[in-house]
């Protein structure tokens, strides 16, 4: 097999897995957005800010440590104890409840029936709020998350494609677990929103606010269970960012990664967030490596973003986004 088709087909398996970071992170866009129809932009926020939290619990440092030794003169900063990675977990995914709480004690209950720009200009707040709020509480160092996903290539892919070709894929073992991740999350919201009693409410919430509460739904509930399940998606996103490049300011960055994905697989979509995730990955990925060395290179920074734009003059709602309908 040509050496070109070899590499061709590496860069697209890589692609696809990239494709589920992506994804990830558009996870959380899709929730919200579906539940209240705010665009949050705080989303890639909230995923620095678990993954911050975190790390915090796992090394046992005393949140706002930087803020009490100057108030007060001290110099503490650890508890001296180191929680397991599990037990960190389930205390970031309590953090991120409270928040979700919190998210709707004092911004969206203020905001019922506001306009939509409202609602987007009050995210864009959240969003540098939550960042100088983990910044007091865990430092603005670079930290490294480790909560014991396997890292580095996989070798049994890598053996299993030189016996066949001749030429060893390169697949880090971290992708493939974001890969598993990432379909039992879906599979997981879709049956959620399909079967349970709360997901009927999640959609009917979607469809109209006013209709919603006209039959006893609360919006408020609603509200504050969605913005968790964002959390946790979060966290999850933030635990396989932060793995693979540590826990850093420029990890709430991801986000912007994520409109292209919300873009190609719609806003309201969860399958559409995989999908979109996949198209972006493969896409910027191959078009590195067919067309990059002819314009110079460096074209993962803005292929997705013109992918994107050329798709929404044929189809504004995304592949799996609502249908416009207008009467005439």
């Amino acid at each position: 097999m040509p050496d070109q088709l070899l590499f061709a087909m590496e860069v697209t398996l890589n692609g696809l897995m990239a494709g589920v970071m992506y994804a990830l992170v558009a996870l959380g866009f899709v929730l919200i957005f579906k539940a209240s129809g705010i665009f949050n932009y705080a989303q890639g926020v909230m995923a620095l800010f678990a993954a911050m939290t975190l790390v915090g619990l796992q090394d046992g440092q005393v949140p706002f440590s930087h803020l009490i030794n100057a108030i007060f003169g001290t110099d503490v900063h650890h508890f001296g104890w180191h929680l397991p990675a599990f037990v960190a977990i389930i205390g970031t995914v309590m953090v991120m409840v409270a928040f979700a709480w919190a998210v709707n004690q004092l911004i969206l209950k203020h905001l019922v029936n506001q306009e939509p720009i409202i609602l987007f200009m009050a995210t864009i707040g959240l969003a540098y709020f939550l960042e100088g709020l983990g910044d007091m509480m865990w430092g603005s160092d670079i930290k490294k998350l480790d909560v014991g996903l396997p890292q580095g290539i996989n070798l049994g892919i890598d053996e299993t494609t030189f016996n066949w070709f001749g030429y060893g894929f390169f697949i880090d073992n971290l992708d493939i677990v974001a890969t598993v991740i990432a379909a039992l999350l879906v599979t997981g919201l879709v049956l959620f929103s399909q079967y349970t009693k709360q997901g009927r409410a999640l959609r009917a919430v979607a469809d109209d606010h006013q209709a919603a509460l006209s039959v006893g739904i609360s919006l408020r509930f609603i509200w504050v269970l969605v913005w968790a399940i964002a959390g946790f998606v979060a966290l999850v996103a933030g635990i396989m960012w932060g793995t693979k490049s540590g826990v850093q300011f420029s990890l709430s960055l991801i986000a912007l990664k994520a409109l292209p994905v919300l873009m190609l697989g719609g806003f309201t979509s969860i399958p559409g967030a995989i999908v979109g995730g996949l198209i972006i990955g493969v896409g910027e990925k191959l078009f590195e490596f067919l067309i990059g060395p002819l314009v110079g290179g460096a074209t993962e920074n803005w292929f997705a973003y013109v992918l994107a734009l050329v798709f929404l003059v044929f189809r504004p709602q995304g592949l799996f986004g609502e249908k416009i309908i207008e009467r005439v």
